[in-house]
Parts: C-alpha cells; sequence; structure tokens
C-alpha cells in the first residue's frame, strides 16, 4: 500500500511539473523601447558632447603649445627651454587624467541612468507574470534555447504595461538614431 501512495504522488509531482507555465520576454527590447529610455539617450548623448568639446580644447591647448615649442625652440634659453618642457608634459598628463576619469563618469552615469529604467521594467515583466501564473520568465536574449511554441511571449503584453507604443521598434529606433548622429556630423 505504501509503494501505491508513493508511486501515485511521484506521477503528481511529475504531471505538476509538466503542467508549470514558462514565458519569455526580449527584455533588452522593453528597456531600449521604453520613452525613458529617449531621454536617458539625450543626457547622455549630451553628456558626451560636452566630455568631446571639453577634450578638443585640450587637446588644441596642447598642439598650440607644441607648434609654439616646435618653431621657438632653438630660439629660447636653457631656463625657457625646460619650463616649456614641462607645461607641454603638465598638459599632456592633464589630457591624459581627463580621458580616464571622465570614461568612468560617463560609465557611472550611464549606470545611474538605467537602474531605474531596469527596474521599472523588471517590475512591470514580474507583475506579468505572477498575474499570469507563471512559473518561470526567461529572457530570450540570454537563453539558449527557448522552446517558443511551449512558452508564452509576454514582451507584448509588457510593452503595453511599460507604454511603448505598437509601431516603436529596435529597427526604427536604430534607424532614427542613426539618423541623429548624421545630423549632427
Amino acid at each position: 500500500m505504501k509503494k501505491l501512495v508513493l508511486i501515485a504522488a511521484m506521477a503528481f509531482v511529475s504531471v505538476a511539473a509538466f503542467a508549470q507555465k514558462f514565458a519569455h520576454v526580449n527584455f533588452q527590447e522593453l528597456v531600449y523601447l521604453m520613452p525613458e529610455m529617449d531621454a536617458a539617450r539625450e543626457t547622455m548623448n549630451a553628456s558626451q558632447q560636452e566630455a568631446q568639446e571639453t577634450f578638443q580644447v585640450m587637446v588644441d591647448e596642447y598642439n598650440s603649445k607644441m607648434s609654439q615649442y616646435q618653431q621657438k625652440a632653438s630660439t629660447w634659453t636653457a631656463a625657457i627651454l625646460e619650463s616649456k618642457q614641462k607645461e607641454l608634459a603638465d598638459i599632456e598628463q592633464r589630457v591624459q587624467e581627463f580621458q580616464q576619469s571622465i570614461q568612468l563618469e560617463l560609465q557611472q552615469q550611464e549606470q545611474n541612468l538605467m537602474a531605474p529604467i531596469q527596474q521599472k521594467a523588471q517590475e512591470a515583466v514580474t507583475k506579468l507574470a505572477k498575474e499570469g501564473g507563471y512559473i518561470y520568465v526567461f529572457d530570450i536574449n540570454t537563453a539558449l534555447y527557448v522552446d517558443e511554441s511551449q512558452s508564452v511571449d509576454l514582451t507584448r503584453a509588457a510593452r503595453r504595461a511599460l507604454n511603448i507604443p505598437e509601431d516603436r521598434t529596435l529597427e526604427a529606433l536604430a534607424a532614427q538614431l542613426q539618423a541623429q548622429a548624421q545630423a549632427q556630423q
């Protein structure tokens, strides 16, 4: 009798395991297409542009001083020559330090801007998963394999929950960003 109960329990667990509901979502698509991401991109682009302009001013200063050094070095005294060499070395060091620090600052800014956007997308997916009774939701971009016939795609529902227009696609966004980049050049 105990064996029969044990076998029945194992069969029930096996059936229950197959009855679990799975879903998948394109999380990257959600994040990239969210309206909040447009503002984050604008902020990042403005910061990168400002950093590039500052860097260019520093490089121009260095090039100007280097040009002056090359033209007049033969006429300067040893003390002036040494002073100008030190000035060039200082400018070069400032340029290198700026490059390193601005890269870190831009990365930190991007992380700070992305965190609430990703959290909002995560919350929307979690809410949909709970409402739908899904046990697992996989990110289609990181899963090695998803059998889409046995898994529900929550991307469309998540897009609606995040107020992403139906006609907004990654391809359209890429084209828009490329057009903006070309217009800036």
